[in-house]
């Protein structure tokens, strides 16, 4: 990427979007940057700054948020993560993890039109730990899988009913560790270059003041709206993910 065309500034305006969207909901970052960054890089380059921005913009937001953080209620997600990264990775030798994102994408946006149209959806209260723990597998799963650290255990934080800072303060932790599991079980594959490199550093700036809006911003959101938010990002995910499958054989942008 030449660092004085169009191609920087869309790539700093995508990195301040994701981020901004990431410190006010708690998730999505990976998903708003790609939607711009495989445009203009490749997606080894946005995998990699991905992992490395996304663990800093749940850093901080954990960091934040460490008043709610309650070491009961993390384990098991953790415990359940721990197990299904390397499933993940595993699957990525034999799957094609566009039928996973396909999937997922698909009952993001069925999940969020039902709970839309549903507003006063039952929390769900049985099931306890073990339950969690399978939701932490799966979250890890798809993690290893498709780079998706955090989507499934977001769902099911608001099935469960809990406060947005409690919810936040389970999703955006196990976010955390997914990233950080799948980056040591998958490794960069050498996309540590200097050109990715020279990117992380000139977005750094960028990406921490729009965590640090975001953050402002979610402050001054009560209940209803975060729940309201979760929601319509949860749908517009699901689309995207829908609307990013490539057909068999096509060349991605960034190839061309």
């Amino acid at each position: 990427m030449d660092l004085l065309t169009l191609d920087l500034a869309i790539f700093l305006l995508a990195t301040f979007a994701a981020a901004l969207i990431a410190g006010l909901a708690g998730f999505a970052f990976g998903l708003v940057a790609a939607a711009a960054w495989l445009h203009i890089l490749t997606p080894l380059q946005t995998a990699s700054l991905i992992i490395a921005f996304g663990l800093i913009v749940q850093g901080v937001a954990v960091w934040k948020l460490r008043h709610a953080l309650q070491w009961s209620r993390l384990w098991p997600f953790l415990a359940g993560g721990m197990l299904g990264v390397p499933i993940g990775a595993a699957v990525l030798g034999w799957a094609n993890p566009d039928y996973m994102r396909a999937g997922v994408g698909v009952l993001l946006i069925l999940y969020a039109i039902y709970a839309f149209a549903r507003p006063t959806m039952k929390p769900v209260l049985s099931g306890g730990a073990p339950t969690d723990a399978g939701v932490g597998m799966l979250n890890g799963i798809l993690g290893g899988a498709t780079g998706l650290a955090g989507i499934i255990v977001t769902v099911w934080c608001g099935l469960r009913g809990w406060p947005k800072d409690a919810q936040r303060a389970v999703f955006q932790p196990i976010g955390v560790a997914t990233f950080a599991m799948s980056a040591a079980v998958l490794g960069f594959n050498g996309a540590a270059d200097a050109d990715t490199i020279r990117l992380f550093l000139i977005g750094l700036p960028i990406l921490l003041a729009g965590t640090w809006l975001g953050l402002r911003l979610y402050g001054r959101v009560d209940e209803a709206q975060f729940r309201k938010l979760v929601l319509g990002l949860l749908l517009a995910s699901g689309v995207a993910l829908i609307l990013s499958l490539r057909p068999t054989g096509s060349v991605p942008w960034s190839a061309r």
